[in-house]
């Protein structure tokens, strides 16, 4: 890799620190007990690029490249989780379908607002009996006098509340099974749409997750996205992103805190157990780093989406294990 593009990842990943850590990082406890990211942060993320990260310049975006993109989110996570994952559903789920099955009027309308912050993109994939496999999906779209027509129910819709474009697969054709899926693009505030309350969870909880259901949910024509039957494709073409960064802090949390408690006369970290578990912690995290040069990678970015989800439990956890007593506080 060239010194010019180690040198432009270097200044994405600097500007992105600054930010989290004079912006996010202060205001992030607050923020999540409170359940909801300000708006004018939302927009600061997209006056800086991060919201338009894999969209390229000629739509409004701010690509460079995907290492790049992976820098920034770590940035942006290790000053807020809420915030990361906006950046990342938005980015990956939310951008990335349109960028790559989504027809030109489509991109035109849609990837400059996107890439700018000027509204936020959410991914309805996720049914009660629907999750990891998508093509159990009950939700309908039927084509009725030259409209889509949905009707149905999502779960666990990230950015549910603040989207201002959702993304919505549908069965098209029962009969035909995984083939029988489409996607669609929904605007906010379309008729027929609901977003439901927030769901109350027990942590990133300004990341606003929402159910969604669709009664008699009337769309044009044109809101099919890429071909009719493609929809299984779609999605999981753009499920390769994520999972980047959030356990990065609570390592150098645990360290740091290692290095100050004391016990028995010395700092916890050098007492054997303690060491071995931070080394254990590095390990698995720089393992989970993964980097994508645009090359299809869907077997092997499921391998590094379960690792990775894993490695950010397994830090976290032991990251307030570390912290003894006062980790639970």
């Amino acid at each position: 890799m060239s010194d010019f593009y180690m040198e432009e990842q270097y200044m994405v990943r600097d500007a992105a620190r600054s930010f989290a850590q004079e912006r996010l990082a202060p205001n992030a406890g607050h923020w999540d007990k409170e359940g909801r990211l300000p708006d004018d942060i939302v927009a600061e993320m997209g006056v800086l690029g991060l919201l338009g990260m894999v969209t390229p310049e000629e739509w409004g975006g701010s690509f460079t490249d995907y290492t790049a993109y992976a820098l920034a989110i770590e940035e942006v996570a290790a000053g807020c989780a809420s915030c990361s994952m906006l950046m990342s559903v938005h980015n990956s789920v939310g951008c990335g379908p349109l960028l790559n099955y989504g027809a030109q009027a489509q991109k035109e309308a849609w990837l400059p607002r996107l890439a700018a912050g000027e509204i936020v993109g959410a991914f309805c994939l996720t049914e009660p009996q629907a999750g990891s496999k998508a093509h159990h999906l009950k939700t309908r779209a039927e084509l009725r006098d030259g409209k889509w027509v949905l009707d149905g129910a999502k779960q666990f819709t990230t950015n549910g509340q603040r989207a201002g474009l959702y993304i919505v697969f549908a069965v098209t054709g029962p009969e035909i099974g995984k083939k029988g899926i489409s996607a669609f693009l929904v605007p906010a505030g379309t008729p027929g749409m609901e977003v439901g309350r927030p769901e109350h969870k027990l942590g990133i909880r300004a990341s606003d997750t929402c159910p969604i259901v669709f009664d008699g949910c009337a769309l044009p024509a044109a809101a099919l996205l890429g071909q009719r039957g493609e929809g299984l494709r779609i999605a999981l073409s753009n499920l390769e992103g994520g999972r980047i960064g959030i356990d990065r802090t609570a390592l150098e949390a645990a360290r740091a805190y290692a290095a100050e408690r004391v016990q028995f006369g010395m700092a916890i970290k050098e007492h054997p157990p303690i060491a071995h578990i931070l080394a254990d912690m590095a390990t698995r995290l720089n393992a989970a780093r993964m980097r994508t040069a645009g090359m299809p990678c869907l077997s092997e970015a499921s391998q590094a989406k379960l690792f990775a989800s894993e490695t950010a439990e397994f830090v976290c956890s032991k990251a307030i294990q570390i912290h003894g007593g006062y980790g639970y506080l």
